[in-house]
């Protein structure tokens, strides 16, 4: 269990573009499970869609990789550092399963495939109600920068 206290200690994200409320389980190396709420006061539903208010997709899998991070921060026994990013390195097999809106709570799945070398593959998933919203596979790179 993280409590959003120390998410904030563990992604350099923050509002509006941090994704992650509560970490609900971790399992070391492995998985994660934490939720997102997904509230009328997000910025992006002013625009998107204003008549119907609806999650972007591009956001959903950005949620998931922020739990993917912390997922690979705790396996690795660290925390990112102002010399250190985390960047998306590719998206496969993206696909949308159901509309995402204020309202919901987006329980994010990740697991983890492969970690090597500053590169993960996790298998991500996220659900409302039990119910898949979307999933993909997804990479990221831990990089130095300077």
């Amino acid at each position: 269990m993280m409590d959003i206290h120390k998410i904030l200690k563990q992604l350099p994200h923050r509002y509006p573009f941090l994704l992650v409320d509560r970490v609900l389980e971790i399992e070391k190396g492995k998985s994660i499970k934490a939720l997102k709420n997904v509230t009328m006061n997000e910025p992006f539903f002013e625009g998107h869609f204003p008549h119907r208010p609806v999650m972007p997709g591009v956001l959903m899998l950005e949620a998931l990789a922020q739990a993917a991070a912390l997922l690979a921060f705790d396996a690795m026994n660290t925390s990112p550092t102002d010399d250190m990013v985390y960047y998306f390195a590719g998206i496969d097999g993206a696909r949308f399963k159901r509309p995402v809106e204020p309202g919901d709570q987006l329980i994010l799945e990740v697991e983890m495939l492969r970690m090597k070398a500053g590169i993960f593959k996790f298998k991500a998933a996220a659900k409302v109600d039990g119910e898949l919203a979307v999933e993909a596979e997804l990479t990221c790179a831990m990089r130095a920068i300077g």
